[in-house]
This record gives structure tokens, sequence and C-alpha cells, in this order.
């Protein structure tokens, strides 16, 4: 009886997830979907850099090749010990248009990114602000529709998720798992129309601020010490009232997060447990949640008596699996197949996120990030 219940809930609990994915596929705002600005202000392309040198070439030649025209590209080296420096002053030279900055010391209580995009902030000149991680990839379009949202919609900030590229194995099995956690619990539109903060939706391998309105929300040394500080900067948008928007910016932006196993562990436990607003009860109900209607059902299949339940709950897994894998080209039969495998994994990936977060310290790219709740 037990066990039914939960299946039960299970089913439930995957319908309801199915149905906020069927609303983003069908009517989630897209980044391509929009005409061209009203006029052409001054974008300032803001891109941190902490030894990014296996990206950084990629990065900029997409940034390089907009087709927006009043456009300035600014990146700061944040202490590279990889190589980015001599990348980067080899394409300044044959991009003199491309400014550089050499980051300054980390202060006390700042994160390294919070303080690299400040610093750019600061350098910067435009009425447009877009940050851009250095391993994403961009369209030539991509600036020139950011700026069309933007002004159509009358945007003091806009993010997008972007089309996640994965090569090992456990890239293939654990990044589209936050795919499903993204596109299945929060109609994206609502980013826009829901006044509260619990709408807030960010991402900030991309993420555009009116000028203005980001000093109006104080930028990122307001969230100086967060780890997962775009949430938290839609978060302080949406209390001060500044239009918001994210939207799915697949085709047109994409991204190779991590390139091992190693560093798809380190990553998401710098932040998985953050996403949740650090909320402990909240962060366990959703693991409980998502791994009792995503692999349990998986191990029932054959039991007795609950059987019909399990093929059920299975059955509505492997849609949502199906349907995220056709929207945004996800590994097809990793996805299909190693399903509950990928749940699993990621639900131990945040199991350590979160005892990392009670230790009050994690790590990223050889510095230790204090947690602030």
């Amino acid at each position: 009886m037990e066990l039914a219940a939960l299946l039960y809930f299970a089913i439930g609990f995957l319908a309801l997830l199915l149905l906020i994915v069927l609303i983003n596929i069908m009517t989630a705002p897209r980044l391509e979907n929009i005409s061209g600005p009203v006029n052409l202000p001054l974008v300032s392309l803001l891109i941190p850099a902490r030894n990014e040198a296996k990206n950084i070439d990629r990065c900029l030649a997409g940034l390089l090749g907009q087709d927006y025209p009043n456009l300035e590209i600014i990146v700061l080296d944040d202490h590279s010990g990889d190589g980015t420096a001599q990348i980067l002053a080899r394409l300044k030279a044959q991009h003199p248009q491309l400014q550089l900055l050499s980051g300054q010391p980390l202060p006390r209580e700042w994160t390294g990114k919070n303080w690299a995009c400040w610093q750019l902030f600061q350098a910067s000149r435009g009425e447009i602000l877009i940050f851009a991680d250095a391993d994403t990839r961009h369209a030539p379009e991509a600036v020139r529709k950011t700026v069309g949202w933007m002004q159509h919609q009358k945007l003091g900030m806009l993010s997008a998720f972007l089309a996640q590229e994965t090569g090992t194995p456990a890239e293939k099995l654990v990044i589209p798992v936050i795919d499903i956690l993204i596109y299945s619990t929060l109609p994206l539109w609502l980013t826009y129309y829901g006044r509260s903060e619990k709408f807030a939706a960010a991402n900030g391998q991309w993420i555009a601020f009116r000028r203005g309105d980001y000093q109006a929300l104080g930028g990122h040394e307001a969230v100086r010490d967060r780890i997962v500080e775009d949430m938290e900067l839609m978060r302080r948008a949406k209390r001060r009232g500044i239009s918001t928007l994210t939207l799915t910016g697949n085709a047109l932006l994409s991204c190779r997060m991590y390139r091992s196993a190693g560093e798809v562990w380190e990553g998401f436990s710098k932040n998985l447990f953050g996403i949740a607003g650090y909320n402990r009860t909240v962060f366990l109900g959703w693991l409980l949640a998502l791994w009792s209607a995503m692999v349990l059902p998986y191990f029932l299949l054959f039991l007795p008596g609950v059987r019909h339940l399990a093929v059920t709950a299975v059955g509505l897994n492997l849609l949502l699996r199906l349907l995220l894998a056709l929207r945004l080209r996800h590994p097809f039969w990793v996805s299909l197949l190693l399903h509950p495998l990928g749940v699993a994994l990621t639900g131990v990936i945040g199991l350590n996120s979160l005892f990392r977060a009670g230790r009050g310290m994690v790590r990223w790219k050889g510095r230790e990030i204090p947690v602030r709740r």
C-alpha cells in the first residue's frame, strides 16, 4: 500500500512537470523570435575570464562577429594561470577594438566572478550591459535580438538559457537533468508577468541590463558575496519593480560548461544548493521528489501489485525526456535509456552541495569561496 501511494505521488508529480514542459515548449519566449531593435544604443559586452584558454578563442570569435553595429567588447583576465592572458593579447593585436583589463586583487567578502563583473561594469560605457561567460558561443544576431527584446518588452533585465554542449559521459548524464529542473518547474513567461521574486529564474551565462536599472539594484556589488549571483540579481530586480524576462536562447547561444567528470562534480557541488536559495527543507524536498518520481519507479517495474503504476510512471518519465531531448538537443539515447542514473547522480551531487555549504566553504578554479546564506 505504501509503495502504491508513493507511485501515485510520482505519477501526479510527473504529470505536473510534463504540463509545465509542454507549456514552455509551446509558449516560452525565444531569443530568436523578435524583430530588430527600435534604435541602436551602445551595448557593452562584458566577459570575465579566469583560466579559459580552452574557450576564449571561440567565445570572442562569436562576439567579434556580431551584426550589431554599436558595440564595445571588454574582457577581464582574472589572474589566469593557463595562458588566457597570452591568447587575449594575440586577439587584441588582431582586433584593436577589443578592450582588455587585468583583474585587481580580490577583496574580502567578494566572489571572484562578482568582482570581475563589477570591474567590467566600471570600465564600460554602454546603455545596455550584457555579461557573458567566457565558455559561451554566439550566433551573429545574438546581441541584436537581445536588444530587440529589451526594447519591445521595456525590460530592465533579461537573461537566457543556453543550449548546453556535452562531451564526456558525466556531462551527458547530469547536465540535461539540470535542464529538466529549469524547464519543468516554471513557465518562463512568469519571469515577466509574475512580480513575486518566487518567479525569478536567471542564467549568468547570458544576462543583460539597462545601465540605469543595473545601478538601481546595486549591480554585482550588491551580491558581491553570493555564489548564485544571477538568481539573486533577478530577485533584487523583482523586489524593486524592475521589469524582467528569462527566455530560451538555445537557437542562438550555446555553452560547454564542463569538460570532465571532476568539473561536473565540482561545478554543481558549488551551486546546486544555492539555486534553492540555501533553503535546506526546499532542497531536500526536491531531491526526495525527484528520486521518488524518476528513479524509484524503474526499480518497481517487476514488482507484482504495483507494476501497472510503475509502468505509467516510467512512461511519463520517458515522454518528459523525449520532449526535452528533441527541443533542447540533448544526447538522445543517453537521455532516454540512462535517465534514472542521471537523476540519481545529480541527486548525489546535490547532497554534496548541501554538505559543502554546511561546512561554509566551496572551491572553484583554485579559490575557496565562503558560502553566505
